[in-house]
């Protein structure tokens, strides 16, 4: 049996939401946010080798009637670079509005309390919404995998 975790994958143009999964690969927790720049791959480099990722998913963008969106071609060349680069399988994982339901879920209340400027307070929020999409999409992609061993 393949040892290791998954890594899931919400991708921006500007952040890039990191997600793992636990050893068993039965939960997905959002790790952290990558920044969309020159260090974008080294960095994702450095979180499987640390993680022992063996598989990573990644958010493949719809729109409302579940069509491929605009950011969807930028999605397939980021993927074919992460195959490129680590070597290591990649699979799409169909994402609708992961960062709404994140956004929902995710409680920044004790972010307010802190004196912050709006936009770190405003960059806080979106890094914990991008992760918590990033653990989303995965979390989708390890519930069908369970459900296909079952079945």
């Amino acid at each position: 049996m393949n040892t290791g975790k998954f890594l899931g994958i919400d991708f921006g143009m500007k952040r890039i939401g990191i997600a793992i999964s636990d050893e068993n690969s039965k939960l997905a927790f959002p790790k952290e946010i990558v920044l969309n720049d020159a260090k974008t791959f080294q960095r994702i480099g450095e979180i499987i080798k640390k993680e022992n990722i063996r598989e990573i998913v990644v958010g493949e963008s719809v729109d409302f009637k579940g069509q491929l969106n605009m950011l969807s071609a930028r999605i397939d060349i980021f993927i074919g670079e992460l195959e490129n680069k680590f070597k290591i399988p990649v699979r799409k994982q169909k994402e609708f509005l992961t960062s709404v339901e994140a956004r929902n879920s995710t409680n920044t209340k004790k972010d307010l309390n802190r004196p912050q400027s709006h936009s770190k307070i405003k960059q806080i929020k979106s890094g914990r919404i991008d992760a918590g999409a990033a653990a989303l999409i995965l979390q989708r992609y390890l519930d069908r995998r369970s459900r296909q061993k079952e079945g």
